[in-house]
């Protein structure tokens, strides 16, 4: 048995705490564990609590590294375990993936719908690339394909050419054609749903 005989915070990491084990320093804990086991001063610890307050932190940096990367936007499951194995081990993920989808915080479905509820609203684009964008984010097909279902590709291609055509006010018909195709096809849209489209807007700009 070992007595905690001082705890001291950090200078450069007010988050984190320096455990001092008879007399001498021993591990650093993020303050969380710290009061989550109700650590304090005379308290002894053996080698298995030693070690299992060393695992409890390692999975609360783990849980922080994650809860900062989607504090930016939420993210697929695939997302999320593949930046923290920049830092961390199979087993650390896997538990904090698991408590993070309890709370609801990564959700593949819901994901998936801010994903096509963001193009549609900012960058709108074909049903095909949708699917290919969400593939690489790790997004199961299946769920793809039922997230995707009733995307109307023709309304997509004219939403995403409706902020061009405002530069192609003075353009004969072949140009408009013409610098509107290639943007078309870049966002993922079929040769018949980009003509469709292109000739919506030349009506609506008459």
């Amino acid at each position: 048995m070992r007595t905690i005989t001082a705890i001291e915070a950090q200078k450069r990491r007010r988050d984190r705490v320096n455990v001092f084990l008879d007399g001498a320093f021993a591990f650093s804990l993020g303050i969380e564990v710290v009061g989550e086991r109700g650590l304090h001063l005379g308290q002894a610890l053996t080698d298995s609590q030693i070690e299992e307050l060393e695992r409890a932190d390692l999975f609360q940096k783990c849980l922080n590294a994650a809860l900062r990367f989607l504090s930016y936007r939420p993210r697929s499951e695939a997302e999320v375990r593949t930046r923290l194995r920049r830092g961390f081990e199979g087993e650390t993920i896997d538990r904090v993936l698991l408590q993070l989808k309890a709370r609801g915080m990564i959700d593949d479905a819901a994901f998936a719908e801010f994903w096509r509820e963001d193009r549609e609203s900012f960058s709108p684009r074909s049903r095909r690339l949708l699917k290919l964008e969400l593939r690489r984010k790790g997004v199961d097909p299946e769920l793809v394909g039922d997230v995707l279902e009733g995307i109307d590709e023709e309304e997509s291609a004219y939403r995403a050419a409706q902020r061009r055509v405002r530069l192609l006010t003075r353009e004969d018909h072949d140009t408009f054609k013409r610098k509107l195709g290639p943007f078309l096809r870049r966002r993922g849209f079929s040769y018949e749903v980009i003509n469709r489209a292109i000739e919506r807007l030349w009506q609506e700009r008459d």
